[in-house]
């Protein structure tokens, strides 16, 4: 579903800025896999993100999502295979609309749009049925504004609107990272059902290295922009949080950022 082969990426080339993000980084995911990611700061988690959306052009490589080359897609253009979900609540919603223009604008995604937003009762009816999934009361409150809800529910809204159009790949950056410990355990709830009922194929970072185990069934270690360790389905099921501080302690000068990692 998923094929990187040899990305590559620097920012500020020939300066003394200069830094590589992405070193010649091989990734590849079938069909329904689901992957974390975890890593150092400047590792190159948010880059390859970046990468595999569209949203920063790779120096060099190829990515091919579902067998087809998306090297010369735009971002928008790749919007129509490409599910994403942002560490900030505020950047997945518009909170000027409300909750039914905002799910209707997200299933136009990579669409032809023409003026209006389609609000059929039809297609209400459908947005009541996926928003009751949530167990949020949102059902009740299509007509509110994206901007009155809270952090977590405008997160859990973003994650359903990512997924419910089935996009090839869903891509999770952090996306619990900036919530309260009781929001973020919610959403991480949302996520795998979301997940898991759709089948979709996730790539996700996070900082939490609890969460990284316990999520999907494949790890990956990245560093200096590249995979330094991956466990498959059977290793991460017996993987213990101090394993991953082991396997990063064989990497010379490089420390993990997790406050969360003690717990």
């Amino acid at each position: 579903m998923l094929t990187v082969n040899s990305i590559s990426k620097t920012f500020f080339p020939g300066t003394v800025n200069e830094r590589r993000a992405l070193n010649s980084l091989e990734l590849s995911m079938a069909e329904g896999d689901f992957v974390t990611v975890i890593g150092s700061n400047g590792a190159g988690k948010s880059t390859l993100l970046n990468a595999v959306s569209g949203r920063l052009p790779i120096d060099s490589g190829t990515i091919e999502i579902d067998g087809k080359s998306v090297n010369r897609l735009p971002e928008h253009k790749r919007a129509r295979y490409v599910g994403r979900v942002f560490q900030d609540p505020l950047a997945g919603t518009a909170p000027t609309l409300t909750i039914e223009e905002n799910m209707s604008l997200a299933l136009l995604r990579g669409k032809r749009r023409g003026l209006g937003l389609g609000l059929s009762a039809k297609r209400r009816a459908q947005f009541v049925e996926q928003l009751a999934m949530l167990e949020l009361g949102l059902e009740d409150r299509l007509t509110a504004k994206v901007g009155l809800l809270s952090g977590g529910q405008r997160q859990a809204l973003s994650l359903l609107m990512a997924g419910f159009t089935q996009p090839r790949i869903m891509l999770l950056d952090e996306h619990t990272a900036a919530l309260d410990p009781q929001r973020a355990e919610l959403v991480t709830t949302i996520t795998e059902r979301i997940v898991r009922e759709g089948g979709l194929t996730t790539l996700m970072v996070t900082h939490n290295m609890e969460q990284a185990i316990r999520l999907g069934n494949r790890l990956i270690m990245m560093h200096e922009g590249q995979i330094v360790y991956e466990a498959d389905a059977e290793t991460k099921s017996r993987l213990t949080v101090r394993d991953l501080l082991a396997e990063f302690a064989n990497i010379k000068g490089a420390t993990l950022s997790d406050k969360a990692f003690l717990g």
